[in-house]
C-alpha cells in the first residue's frame, strides 16, 4: 500500500460543508436575486445618468447595454465558482464546466458590441458589428450543444481500486480546489480595486484560464502518482491541452476565438471516445462507474 501523499483530510469536512452551502438551494436564491438586484440598480443608475441626475464624477456610462454586460460578468463570476467547486469531482465533468464558462464568454462578447451603439439602435451605426456578434452567439451554440454530447459520452473508471488512495486522491485534489477558490478570490478583489481606483484592470478570465492551465497539469502530474495507464494519463494530458486552447481563445480575434473554443470541446470529445473505447477492453470489476462519482 502505498503512504498517502499528503495528511490532510481535515479539508473534506471544510471542503464538503462550503461545497453543500454552495450547491444548495439558499445559495442558488441569493445568486439569482444578486444578479436581480445588481442589473435593476445599474439599468437605474444609468437611467439617472442620462437625465444628469447624478454627478458627472460617478462616471458612469450611458448605454443600458452596460447593465446587461455587468450582470453576465457576475454570472461568469459565479460559473468559474462552480467550476472550482467541480475540480475535486472528476477530471471530465470539471472539463466541461470549462466548456460552459467559454460559451457563456462567447455570449458575454455578443453584449460587449451592443455597448458600443447608440440608443435607439439604427442599422446604419451596426452594421459592421452584426458579424462579429453572429460569430459569437453561433459559437456559444455550437459549444453549448457539443457540451451537451461531451457529457453524455463520460463513462467514469476509478483511478485506484485501493480506498485509502482514493480517498487521498480525492483530498488532494480538494486542497488544490481550496487553493484555486483562494487565488479567485484574491485576483477578483484585485481586479475590483483598479477599477474603483480608476487603473488599468487587467481581464480577470485571462489570468484565470491561465492559472487553470497549471492546475490541469498538476491534476496530471498528481494523478500518475495512483495511476499510470497510458489511456488516463493521455485523456487528462488531452484535457490540459483543451484547456490551454480556451485560454488561447479568451484572447483570440473574432472568429478564430470560435474557432478554438469548438477545436477544444472537439478534440475533448475525441479524447472521450477513444478513452471509453480502451474501457471496453477493461475486465468487468474495473470498467465503468455512473456520472457523479469521483472517479477520475
Amino acid at each position: 500500500m502505498k503512504t498517502p501523499f499528503l495528511k490532510i483530510t481535515w479539508i473534506n469536512p471544510f471542503y464538503d460543508l462550503l461545497f453543500r452551502y454552495w450547491e444548495g438551494d439558499r445559495s442558488q436564491r441569493w445568486q439569482a436575486n444578486l444578479l436581480i438586484f445588481v442589473f435593476i440598480v445599474a439599468l437605474t443608475a444609468i437611467e439617472l445618468t442620462r437625465r444628469n441626475l447624478l454627478p458627472e464624477s460617478f462616471n458612469l456610462p450611458t448605454n443600458h447595454f452596460y447593465a446587461v454586460k455587468l450582470v453576465f460578468e457576475i454570472l461568469l463570476m459565479i460559473e468559474v465558482l462552480g467550476l472550482v467547486f467541480n475540480l475535486a469531482g472528476s477530471v471530465a465533468n470539471s472539463m466541461g464546466k470549462q466548456f460552459e464558462i467559454y460559451s457563456l464568454i462567447l455570449l458575454r462578447q455578443s453584449f460587449k458590441e451592443f455597448v458600443n451603439f447608440a440608443e435607439p439602435i439604427e442599422w446604419a451605426y451596426v452594421g459592421n458589428s452584426v458579424k462579429f456578434i453572429l460569430s459569437d452567439t453561433l459559437g456559444a451554440l455550437l459549444m453549448f450543444a457539443l457540451v451537451g454530447v461531451f457529457y453524455r459520452m463520460q463513462k467514469h473508471r476509478r483511478i485506484t481500486e485501493n480506498a485509502e488512495e482514493l480517498v487521498n486522491f480525492v483530498t488532494t485534489k480538494k486542497l488544490i480546489a481550496l487553493l484555486l477558490l483562494i487565488t479567485f478570490i484574491c485576483v477578483g478583489l484585485n481586479d475590483a480595486w483598479l477599477w474603483a481606483t480608476r487603473r488599468d484592470a487587467y481581464n480577470f478570465f485571462d489570468v484565470f484560464y491561465t492559472i487553470l492551465v497549471f492546475s490541469d497539469i498538476l491534476l496530471v502530474l498528481i494523478s500518475l502518482r495512483y495511476n499510470s495507464t497510458y489511456s488516463i494519463v493521455f485523456r487528462n494530458s488531452g484535457f490540459a491541452v483543451a484547456t490551454i486552447l480556451l485560454r488561447l481563445a479568451i484572447t483570440a480575434p473574432p472568429f478564430i476565438n470560435v474557432g478554438l473554443g469548438v477545436a477544444a470541446v472537439v478534440l475533448s470529445i475525441g479524447l472521450t471516445f477513444v478513452y471509453n473505447s480502451f474501457l471496453l477492453n477493461l475486465p468487468q470489476s474495473e470498467a465503468m462507474y455512473p456520472i457523479g462519482e469521483e472517479a477520475d
